[in-house]
């Protein structure tokens, strides 16, 4: 079977909204050497469009992902966000890390709360705000109940309500369900797209799970190994809502036979 490679879907002419241009990331080791971990990644995502990161790890994923973010500083290159360089972290971009991180003495409202605090909103509104996003996750009716009281899939819903809380126009998912087993993170797969049809909110999802890469993903940027470049780009053409039944299929199956291929080569 054919599939698509390197253009975006036909639903996202809009304009970019990241840019990166000869991304690239060095560090200094302790013995003075120095370490290559990525190397001139260059890529549009546009505005909307699901992309995960997919590699094998030690490859330069997160790296990657936390300089989108802000939090790290390209070594070469440049990163722009809606024509904006990125020079630090952004209000306009949430982050869901492995470990949800919750506040174990403040209830589930109050940690999805925490953004609004930040920024100063009022208690009002980031509490409306906190409900709105509990409700998207499937959470309503937990708003008082504590991390210890919930299941692992339940925290990450947690924290990715408190990452949209600050209503971000970008959304970064380092590995959020590796951690969870096999039955919980699919259902956390079905939560995601769901979620992301829902909020419109463009998501970068790294992983290392080429399943989960081509279930979720409208275009999947398949890294290299250290020192880590986008070795190519694959546009997952399947439409909408998909379904778990999809990854028994001939057409998934060619999607996933492809990643594969690429990430062995």
């Amino acid at each position: 079977m054919d599939i698509e490679t390197s253009a975006p879907p036909p639903a996202f002419d809009s304009e970019p909204l990241i840019d990166m241009t000869r991304v690239a990331k060095t560090y200094a080791a302790l013995d003075g050497s120095t370490v290559r971990a990525v190397d001139s990644v260059t890529a549009t995502i546009k505005r909307g469009e699901f992309i995960s990161i997919l590699g094998p790890s030690g490859c330069g994923k997160s790296t990657l992902m936390m300089m989108i973010a802000g939090l790290l500083a390209p070594s070469e290159g440049e990163i722009t966000m809606a024509g904006s360089r990125v020079r630090g972290p952004n209000e306009n971009v949430g982050v869901v890390f492995q470990d949800p991180i919750l506040f174990p003495w403040r209830s589930v409202k109050q940690n999805v709360e925490l953004p609004g605090e930040i920024s100063g909103l009022s208690r009002g509104r980031r509490g409306e705000r906190a409900m709105e996003m509990l409700k998207l996750v499937n959470l309503s009716g937990f708003e008082n109940k504590f991390p210890s009281e919930l299941s692992g899939g339940m925290q990450q819903r947690v924290a990715i309500a408190r990452a949209l809380s600050g209503a971000p126009a970008v959304l970064l998912m380092d590995e959020p369900f590796g951690a969870l087993d096999a039955m919980t993170r699919e259902q956390m797969n079905l939560e995601m797209q769901r979620i992301s049809l829902q909020s419109g909110v463009t998501i970068i999802f790294v992983t290392h799970s080429i399943s989960e890469a081509a279930f979720l993903s409208d275009r999947v940027f398949v890294m290299s190994g250290r020192p880590s470049t986008v070795r190519e780009i694959v546009t997952i053409d399947i439409p909408r809502p998909r379904e778990i039944g999809l990854m028994n299929s001939d057409r998934f199956g060619a999607y996933v036979s492809r990643l594969r291929k690429l990430l062995d080569s």
